[in-house]
């Protein structure tokens, strides 16, 4: 019976190639499925040999360990060089973007809670 080992929704493109090329490096048999046409259905990677389960999972928790340090690494560079992006950076780089969000946040908060202070009237 299929296992599923990994869903893919949401996950960058790189890191899904990435487990791909590791459980075929290491001759584990799985097969994929996407989210479909109208996009609901569950993209994963799934286990065709269950005894391949804790292998596969030992591997996996391997690599995101490996790359969680290397963002991490990559940000304290970033951090270390200035390059790293705040609120403010952002406001230079697109004002009117920045506004934009800023005042279609600020309605949204609006007129959710416009509803519950009126509830009372």
């Amino acid at each position: 019976m299929a296992i599923m080992l990994f869903k893919l929704r949401f996950v960058p493109e790189d890191e899904a190639q990435d487990i791909r090329e590791l459980l075929s490096d290491n001759e584990i048999d799985y097969y994929e499925t996407s989210a479909g046409v109208m996009g609901i259905s569950l993209p994963a990677i799934w286990l065709k040999n269950e005894s391949q389960l804790e292998q596969a999972r030992k591997l996996i928790n391997q690599y995101q360990e490996q790359r969680a340090e290397h963002a991490r690494h990559d940000y304290e560079n970033q951090k270390m060089a200035g390059t790293t992006k705040s609120v403010l950076d952002m406001f230079k780089q697109s004002p009117g973007q920045f506004i934009g969000y800023l005042l279609a946040i600020i309605a949204l908060i609006y007129f959710s809670v416009i509803l519950f202070l009126n509830l009372g009237n």
